[in-house]
């Protein structure tokens, strides 16, 4: 059962440090206080070590680099890693650009990182050296179906086994692994994608999962992912034949924010493989 994990971070409150894209970063801070965490945000290099420092947790997201985000980057890496934080690696765009690629590749060369969470396309450029990724969207051919399954759950053990991270990938069917175990979820709804932000969501969410669950890192990883899933299905089912994906976007939020482990228990799909 998941559910204990949620009522862990309402308990604790995690303070989580985000260096997240532009585009999101409302969104991001939002979501951590609907699930009960707690957000900061900073990617000033000068910043980013003393904030890092008062954090549980580190969201780093690569979705609108520049040279001074990456620098901060790296800083906050090194800080984080020096004091035994946990820490997420969200991708994004990896395959789509060579900056992308690069950037994620150098910060896993540096640190090893507690989760590494992305699109199926996301997380193959990063294991292989290239992909296909459609701007920040996955290619339709990286897909993961009910056919492609066990492929699938056997490449994301793998990749987790490489790099020593809990590897969530998110899509139709979302898979969470570490290098034994992989969880197969199936909360969500298709018009989440139609939505900016809910991958950047839901990677400052389980990082608060993540810190305010040390010891049980895949599970927690997991249970943010069926909290995720699972409130767009609630935040859909709420929705007015004339509401639209803004309003779906803050029906999302609200449903996190009304959420609890008996919720979560009884709405979570999910198989271990």
């Amino acid at each position: 059962m998941l559910g204990k994990y949620l009522d862990e971070v309402r308990k604790k409150t995690p303070l989580v440090h985000n260096i997240t894209n532009y585009v999101t970063v409302n969104d991001v801070a939002n979501i951590l206080l609907a699930c009960g965490g707690s957000p900061i945000m900073s990617d000033e290099p000068r910043d980013v070590e003393d904030i890092t420092s008062i954090c549980g947790g580190l969201n780093i997201n690569i979705g609108t680099l520049n040279k001074r985000s990456i620098k901060g980057m790296k800083k906050a890496c090194r800080k984080a890693q020096e004091l035994g934080h946990v820490t997420l690696l969200d991708p994004v765009g990896a395959g789509a650009s060579a900056l992308r690629t690069e950037t994620a590749a150098q910060l896993m060369e540096m640190i090893r990182f507690t989760v590494i969470r992305g699109n199926i396309s996301e997380i193959k450029a990063l294991a292989l050296g290239s992909g296909t990724t459609k701007g920040v969207d996955a290619d339709i051919a990286d897909a993961v179906t009910e056919d492609n399954l066990d492929d699938a759950v056997r490449f994301v053990k793998d990749f987790a086994a490489k790099t020593g991270a809990v590897v969530a990938v998110t899509g139709a069917i979302d898979l969470v692994a570490d290098a034994e175990r992989c969880f197969v979820i199936r909360n969500g709804r298709p018009e989440m994608g139609r939505i900016t932000g809910t991958g950047c969501q839901l990677s400052g969410m389980m990082t608060a999962f993540v810190v305010a669950n040390p010891d049980n890192a895949l599970e927690a990883a997991a249970a943010s992912v069926c909290a995720m899933g699972l409130a767009g299905e609630i935040g859909y089912s709420h929705l007015a034949s004339y509401e639209g994906n803004s309003t779906y976007r803050n029906r999302i939020i609200d449903a996190i924010c009304n959420m609890d482990g008996k919720c979560l228990d009884e709405g979570a799909k999910y198989e271990v493989r």
